[in-house]
């Protein structure tokens, strides 16, 4: 069943003009999480779509993944490749380093496993996984929208949404990630969806036509 996200709807049209302006054009909110995915698994394929393209990225998962017989793995499964056969499926030196230090970090309880990231507050999430290699705070807080489905991350390092944000409110120039920290106070505790509405936005500028993800 799709997510309902009419009471953040409802609260981010109150939030100001601009905002209630771009729902009504972009129409409802279709933002979905997996949750099926682990937060090792939701991890390896942000490491892969980093700097890349999606299709690049998902060729590269799709090769990954068939060096497991087709399924994404879990960390125990990664002592069976060489970094070599990770080079092959399309990784760079340092992603694979990444993803070995992953794997090793949820083994040893610092990358939580599905039940207990569940209970666990966002700043937390970040403060524990920023701790991998190759893991930044934006990586994180794609999990959390992505994977975990909360409601109120509200990423200023993205570039989709600063651009979002910029279109929004017909601005010269493109918003600090500081800047944004603060104008986006309003949108609380709604602003994983605000975040989508920006995305939206960057979109409609690329194109005459509403792209919906």
């Amino acid at each position: 069943m799709p997510t309902d996200h009419t009471r953040a709807i409802a609260g981010l049209r109150k939030s100001c003009p601009a905002m209630k302006a771009l729902i009504q054009r972009v129409g409802p909110c279709t933002l979905e999480s997996d949750p099926k995915r682990s937060p090792f698994q939701s991890l390896v394929s942000a490491v892969a779509h980093q700097q890349l393209h999606g299709k690049a990225a998902a060729t590269i998962l799709g090769r990954y993944r068939q060096l497991f017989g087709g399924r994404m793995p879990g960390p125990k499964a990664l002592a069976g490749v060489t970094d070599e056969q990770l080079r092959g499926a399309g990784f760079s030196r340092a992603k694979t380093a990444a993803i070995r230090d992953l794997a090793d970090k949820t083994l040893a309880g610092v990358v939580p496993g599905p039940r207990a990231i569940a209970t666990m507050p966002d700043a937390e999430i970040i403060e524990r996984l920023v701790q991998v290699r190759g893991v930044g705070k934006w990586t994180v807080e794609m999990l959390l929208i992505f994977t975990l489905g909360r409601p109120d991350v509200w990423p200023v390092d993205d570039f989709g949404v600063r651009a979002g944000w910029r279109i929004l409110y017909d601005l010269e120039g493109m918003p600090t990630p500081k800047q944004l920290q603060e104008a986006g106070e309003k949108f609380r505790p709604h602003r994983s969806v605000a975040a989508w509405y920006l995305w939206r936005a960057t979109d409609l500028n690329r194109s005459p036509e509403v792209q919906n993800s």
